[in-house]
This record gives C-alpha cells, sequence and structure tokens, in this order.
C-alpha cells in the first residue's frame, strides 16, 4: 500500500496531517475490501463465466448453423450440376405425378373415410403444406436417385453386366 507520510524533517506530524494520512488509509483500505470482495463472491464470478460461456456458445452456434448451409447450398448445386437433364426432367415429371397420385387419393380417401380419420388427415394435410419444401426436396432426391440407380442397371444390361 502506498502511505501518504509527512516529510521528516525533524517535525512531528500535525493533527491535520494525521487526518490526512488516516483518511487516506481508509480509502486505500476501502478499495482493498471491495475487491476481495468481488474476489470471494463465487456465485457472481460463476454467473459471469456463465454469460460468457453461453454467448461465446451462442456464436459458435450461428457460425457453425451458417456453415452447414452454405455447404448444403454447395451439395445441392453439385448434386444439379452433376444429375444429367434428362434424368431432372425425368425426377420433375415424377414428382409432377407424384403430386397428382397425392391428390387424387386425398379425395378419394376423403369420400371414404369416417370423420375421426378425416380430421387427422387434415392435421396431417396442413403439416405437410407447412413443411412443403423440405418434402419436395426429399421426394426429388428421392426420385433422382431412383433414376439413376435404373440408369445404371439399364447401362449395366446393355453392357452384358447384368
Amino acid at each position: 500500500m502506498n502511505q501518504h507520510k509527512p516529510e521528516d524533517n525533524g517535525q512531528t506530524p500535525t493533527p491535520e496531517e494525521l487526518r490526512e494520512q488516516v483518511e487516506h488509509t481508509r480509502e486505500e483500505l476501502g478499495h482493498t475490501v471491495e475487491a476481495l470482495a468481488a474476489k470471494t463472491d463465487v456465485k457472481a464470478r460463476a454467473q459471469e463465466t456463465a454469460a460468457e460461456a453461453k454467448e461465446q456458445a451462442s456464436q459458435k452456434a450461428a457460425q457453425v448453423s451458417a456453415q452447414v448451409r452454405a455447404k448444403a447450398a454447395q451439395a445441392a448445386q453439385l448434386v444439379k450440376d452433376k444429375t444429367p437433364e434428362p434424368v431432372r426432367e425425368k425426377a420433375g415429371r415424377a414428382a409432377v405425378q407424384i403430386r397428382e397420385k397425392v391428390t387424387e387419393a386425398g379425395h378419394l380417401a376423403q369420400e371414404k373415410a369416417p370423420q375421426p380419420v378425416r380430421e387427422k388427415a387434415d392435421k396431417t394435410t396442413q403439416v405437410a403444406r407447412d413443411n412443403r419444401t423440405a418434402l419436395l426436396a426429399g421426394a426429388g432426391t428421392i426420385a433422382v436417385l431412383l433414376i439413376a440407380r435404373r440408369s445404371r442397371r439399364a447401362s449395366r444390361a446393355r453392357n452384358g453386366r447384368l
């Protein structure tokens, strides 16, 4: 600690100088006590550390999420680029046929099904509409894979490697 001492010129300190020394020492002691109290407040320090860790985790999750989205977009573009045009056309036609068949089956089911089943079907239909993009992407991917598989088999059969 920094102690405020009067100049040692052979005189004893005056009462005013002594008061100043005491006041200065009290201030320093108060700051020291505050610093020690802050260091010993384990709960507050743990909360601060947890808040910092939470913020870092949130930032990292956002960063990883952005990277995953970017990689997924790259993969989708790569699949699209590598898929021959005839296969993409067949997949598109298959998707249209699937939509038509689903619509037809839905109308038939609505006419024949009892009321509780119709209600459940309505709820399922709403979920499908809410997630239309994901469902179409999944159906398109499956169609592309099936068509590619069929094309490979046909190619092998033509080459005599069945």
